[in-house]
């Protein structure tokens, strides 16, 4: 009655082992250490480790070693007044493109590295940081929008040679005046045909005919999507600058933005970086003067000199033949011969100076360059000032082939991911919606030390207060008690690392919470074998009796309460999600070790009793 077969013991064992292997990075500590990573030009290499160390060895700052994994180098050291110090010596030595950040490495062991064990990663309450809560302006994008449109209707109008009076553009739709019913009527047709993301309304003026244009439902809700898009991969580029090791930019809603920078004090700093703006500009290559007589000094009067992504030096005239301004659409796509490309989408008025000038460059090359506009403050004759600086970069170089207007693409891609992160990036350069910072606050690491301390100890003292209550109401069967909650433990830590999902204080208070209902299962299932006992049952009987009647009370509870943490994390912000994580894991494990575990163990220690004597 009261067995379990090999197979659902060895299950158990096996659980709870691969729980505690996982769960064991924990027990080790962080170095301070310094992640040197590159940016878009930059390489990391064996030359750059070797630079490194000697400007380490140079200024006498002793490392504890240097790792070169995975695309960067970590440094690490034994405290962290020597990583800041440091960090200070490697900013003025190491020259290039590089972004050199604070940052925790784990001291986990290479035997447990090997399979993949990992420390849990910790939230911005844990590690200290600057949190911004960003709101986009989504009625600013729909009419940057709408004003585009304007321009292409009008482009449209002028090579149908359609006669209107005038275009209006509103907040949500655009009025187009004709000086006839003839005239409305076949530009009405022509917009229908070219513009379906338009619900267009005939409006009846003696005076002015004229065509209401408003944007669809789904055209709004694209257009709100892209604008979001947009501002997070101009946020991570700008992030970037921060020099943060593990920064996060993520959507909460549906236009806002959460950006958690761990290890970063200087807010002020946080938000010049990220109010910076970006450009787009398409320019000729000069293929007909010297790229290395240039890079000596004797730049071409009408050129000027450039650097591709790789670093290699280019030369592109002066004239500006697109600015990023025009562009209203970019999408990977693929090319007819099936590869990687963009496909960019122009308004009327970039549509007709384009065409004009690759009708007469076809053969040439041409490059896309982009701007990054970034500001910094300097102490110039004694007083701080606000200085803007340009940092120019040319993404990609393409031959144009045909003569092109307002629809063309990108091509010469890499890959696909290439391919959309250019697209992004394009379009990011096009659509500036406004960003509002609503919400910021700042964690000292001081602070972060004194949430984990404080965590931990209200874990443990819930913990041992559990187990005395246990031990004292339920003896043997309360130690058995104790040893599941102890394995419960256990697997939400494993879960939590094998996941990386991302302790925060609420996902602590959802690891209290979850002691006190891992527990409730035990006490319940416990009480129900002493009614057993003492309506006359036998012992087996009560055992096998408490635990199979008291699983439907457990389960409903523990469901409904599953379900509550479900709905947290699906309508929840950053923090309320942390908690749900937790708590969602915790009721799992919790049926797992507080049923099946306890089970077995009980299962051991009576089942082959005939008569047995309980200690509840």
């Amino acid at each position: 009655m009261n067995h379990y077969p090999l197979w659902k013991n060895a299950l158990i064992i096996a659980v709870i082992m691969i729980g505690g292997f996982f769960a064991m990075p924990n027990l080790y500590g962080d170095d301070p250490a310094i992640q040197v990573s590159a940016g878009r030009s930059g390489k990391v290499d064996l030359v750059l480790l070797a630079d490194v160390e000697a400007s380490l060895k140079t200024a006498s700052i002793d490392y504890k070693g240097v790792v070169l994994d995975d695309g960067r180098l970590l440094v690490r050291f034994a405290d962290g007044e020597t990583q800041l110090k440091a960090k200070d010596v490697l900013q003025k030595n190491i020259k290039g493109d590089y972004i050199i950040a604070l940052n925790l490495a784990p001291t986990t062991p290479n035997w447990l590295a090997m399979f993949g064990a990992e420390p849990m990663n910790l939230g911005l309450d844990l590690r200290g940081g600057v949190h911004f809560l960003m709101e986009v302006d989504m009625d600013a994008a729909v009419q940057q929008s709408l004003n585009g449109s304007a321009s292409e209707f009008r482009a449209l109008l002028r090579d149908e040679r359609i006669r209107y009076k005038k275009i209006q553009v509103n907040r949500k739709d655009i009025i187009v005046s004709f000086r006839s019913e003839e005239h409305r009527d076949q530009a009405s047709t022509k917009m229908a045909r070219e513009y379906n993301q338009f619900k267009i309304e005939v409006l009846e003026d003696v005076a002015a005919p004229s065509l209401i244009l408003a944007l669809s439902e789904v055209a709004i809700r694209d257009i709100s999507k892209t604008a979001l898009q947009q501002n997070i991969i101009t946020l991570r580029n700008r992030i970037n600058e921060l020099g943060v090791a593990e920064p996060t930019v993520q959507q909460q809603g549906d236009n806002r933005i959460v950006v958690q920078l761990p290890g970063v004090q200087d807010t002020a700093q946080a938000k010049k970086i990220l109010g910076a703006t970006a450009t787009l500009e398409f320019r000729l290559v000069d293929f007909e003067h010297d790229v290395q007589d240039a890079v000596k000094g004797r730049v071409p009067a009408n050129s000027k000199l450039y650097k591709r992504r790789d670093g290699r030096p280019i030369l592109l005239s002066k004239r500006v033949m697109l600015t990023g301004e025009h562009i209203i659409n970019a999408a990977s796509t693929l090319d007819q011969n099936g590869s990687p490309s963009v496909s960019i989408t122009l308004d009327g008025k970039g549509a007709r100076a384009f065409s004009n000038v690759t009708r007469d460059n076809i053969g040439n090359p041409m490059a896309v360059v982009f701007i990054e506009s970034k500001s910094e403050t300097r102490k110039i004759d004694g007083e701080m000032v606000k200085v803007r600086r340009q940092m120019p970069e040319v993404i990609n170089v393409a031959t144009i082939r045909d003569q092109l207007s307002k629809k063309f693409q990108i091509t010469g891609l890499d890959s696909t991911t290439e391919a959309r992160d250019l697209a992004l990036l394009l379009r990011a350069g096009a659509l500036a919606a406004p960003i509002e910072i609503v919400e910021e606050r700042t964690v000292g690491p001081s602070l972060g030390q004194d949430n984990i301390d404080q965590g931990f100890n209200s874990v443990m003292i819930g913990f041992v207060l559990v187990l005395f209550f246990m031990v004292i109401w339920y003896r043997t069967f309360g130690l058995v008690a104790n040893l599941a909650l102890a394995a419960n433990l256990v697997l939400i830590v494993a879960l939590l690392s094998m996941l990386q999902a991302t302790l925060t204080l609420p996902g602590i208070a959802g690891i209290v919470l979850t002691v006190g209902m891992a527990v409730d299962a035990n006490v319940l299932i416990f009480e129900r074998i002493r009614e057993e006992l003492r309506i006359g049952n036998s012992p087996q009987s009560s055992i096998n009796a408490g635990y199979a009647k008291a699983f439907s009370t457990i389960a409903d509870a523990n469901i409904t309460t599953l379900i509550a943490a479900i709905v947290l994390f699906s309508f929840g912000t950053g923090s309320i999600k942390g908690f749900a994580v937790t708590l969602s894991l915790g009721i799992l494990t919790s049926m797992f070790t507080s049923i099946v575990g306890t089970r077995a163990v009980i299962n051991l220690i009576y089942g082959r009793k005939t008569r047995p004597t309980l200690s509840i």
